[in-house]
């Protein structure tokens, strides 16, 4: 029998079927749709900017863009299903296609073949399962300890080896083969990347760290009643202070760790408040919903003070990285570029927090590669809690452009007896911001009411936001896979805006709101 082999008969149509009917999904009738593909749709509304970064880093139209991330949302949990079922078979799994339209599953037991493919996935034979691949590449981590070259190591589980990336390759072979290492089990591959941390001084969104260098947060944080945010190991070590992007005093590294791991964090003072948000490179934010972790060959988005928002997929997990400074084990590899100044910064998948940037190679104009330290092991390590909110994701704050021109209202009787009403227009997949792209002042707390009245047959989504002093925050969201949209809000006084945002569909629309 081949030591390696793929079973895909039965399994084809199935994941073609997901890729063909998930992105027109979306634009079709309430009446059209199955519940699943509905629910689907809903789950898979990704964070604005997103989907632009997909296209300009994946090279994808918008709909592929929407495809690929509704096949990741359907796939991933027929993976945690199988990987559950596999148990020490398992060898490992990765999402394959441009659009992510294939789920492969690895196994050493060809017992399981007509489980993997019942569920749509296609089966691969292999030697080793993923645990002895995890075991592999500890042995290879320590006998590559005192060297100064191999130093990217990796668990590729497509090829069901250990790969080491080297620029003298016939050394590090060298050094393998006198090992204690299965050879065979270990692939040697020519390479230039030589990872670097990125901790240059350059202007952005950022936190300095003993008021010289420039770091990134990662994800804020709570331990107990002390509010924080994590961030990379290499930024700062146990006592440094930091400043915030206002070079305004914030906080001190209570904690951190590296080499071995990259991470830390840090403990901010009472004049900044945590949020349960990253950055997305426009001025605008995305809300962190948990940290479940996703599947090679996901999408995966990083946040960061020197180059902002760029996309890309997961290449591997646990893979070792020497940098000149030492060894960090179990990082994760990206395609994602990154610069000097974005470590510490956040890697999302969607509205999941995977891990904070460590280093990697190239830039952002060339191309290049990053790995970030999953976010896991930091909240276990110092007892930390996530910042997380159900809510989702506010665009660029107040801007100087042209107000949203005011049209004829949809003929309905769905929003009737609010105070005010404003009308606007919108073409698939933009946005406006409401009354008349400026916002309003509430001076008592009270109830806020919106109400959407969009176009039939489209997907518009309202979402009532309000400054904090530095940014707009989204408080409350109506996003159904339905034209209109109710919000209500018991909110402080402040300056308060509504975000439409037409997620499918376009046309005219009318906002009736009211407030304290």
């Amino acid at each position: 029998m081949p030591r390696r082999h793929s079973v895909t008969t039965g399994c084809v149509l199935a994941i073609t079927a997901l890729t063909l009917t998930a992105a027109p999904a979306v634009a079709q009738s309430r009446t059209s749709r199955t519940p699943d593909v509905a629910a689907a749709v809903v789950a898979a509304k990704p964070p604005p900017g997103m989907l632009e970064a997909l296209q300009r880093d994946l090279h994808l139209t918008r709909q592929q863009a929407q495809t690929r991330l509704l096949n990741e949302i359907r796939l991933a949990s027929v993976e945690v299903r199988l990987r559950g079922e596999l148990g020490s078979d398992f060898g490992g799994s990765w999402l394959s296609g441009d659009l992510a339209q294939t789920l492969v599953v690895a196994t050493t037991n060809e017992g399981h073949v007509p489980a993997i493919v019942s569920k749509g996935a296609r089966a691969e034979i292999v030697k080793r399962p993923l645990t002895e691949l995890n075991a592999i590449i500890d042995k290879v981590d320590a006998a590559l300890s005192a060297h100064r070259n191999g130093l990217v190591r990796y668990v590729d589980v497509r090829t069901n080896k250990v790969v080491i990336l080297s620029d003298a390759p016939s050394t590090t072979a060298a050094v393998i083969e006198a090992s204690d290492v299965d050879p065979v089990a270990v692939r040697v591959v020519s390479s230039i990347e030589r990872p670097q941390l990125f901790y240059d001084l350059v202007g952005g969104n950022a936190y300095y760290i003993n008021s010289t260098e420039r770091c990134s947060i990662g994800f804020p944080v709570t331990k107990g009643t002390q509010n924080g945010f994590v961030s990379a190991g290499h930024c700062g070590t146990t006592g440094d202070t930091t400043a915030g992007f206002n070079q305004e005093n914030q906080g001190v590294f209570q904690a951190s760790t590296f080499p071995g791991n990259d991470y830390s964090w840090v403990a901010v003072n009472g004049d900044w408040t945590p949020t349960s948000s990253v950055s997305n490179g426009t001025g605008g934010v995305v809300n962190v919903a948990g940290f479940t972790a996703s599947i090679e060959g996901a999408s995966v988005c990083r946040s960061g003070s020197t180059t902002g928002w760029h996309c890309g997929t997961i290449q591997q997990r646990n893979t070792s990285v020497t940098y000149p400074q030492g060894t960090i084990n179990e990082l994760v590899r990206t395609n994602v570029c990154a610069e000097p100044g974005d470590s510490g910064g956040s890697f999302i998948a969607v509205d999941q927090a995977q891990g904070v940037t460590s280093g990697g190679s190239g830039d952002c104009t060339s191309g290049g590669v990053t790995y970030f330290q999953p976010i896991a092991p930091i909240l276990s390590a110092y007892g930390l809690t996530l910042m997380t909110s159900a809510g989702s994701t506010p665009p660029p704050p107040i801007s100087p452009t042209t107000p949203p021109t005011p049209t004829t209202p949809p003929t309905s009787s769905f929003c009737t007896g609010y105070a005010k009403t404003v009308t606007g227009t919108l073409a698939s997949g933009k946005s406006a911001y409401q009354p008349n792209n400026l916002y309003y002042r509430s001076n008592a707390r009270g109830v806020h009411s919106g109400c959407l009245d969009g176009p039939d047959g489209t997907d518009f989504d309202l979402y009532l936001q309000k400054w904090n002093g530095r940014a707009w925050v989204t408080v409350a969201t109506s996003d159904s896979p339905n034209p209109d949209e109710k919000i209500s809000y018991t909110g402080t006084p402040g300056y308060y805006r509504y975000r439409v945002n037409a997620f499918s569909g376009s046309g005219n629309y009318s906002l009736g709101y009211s407030a304290p």
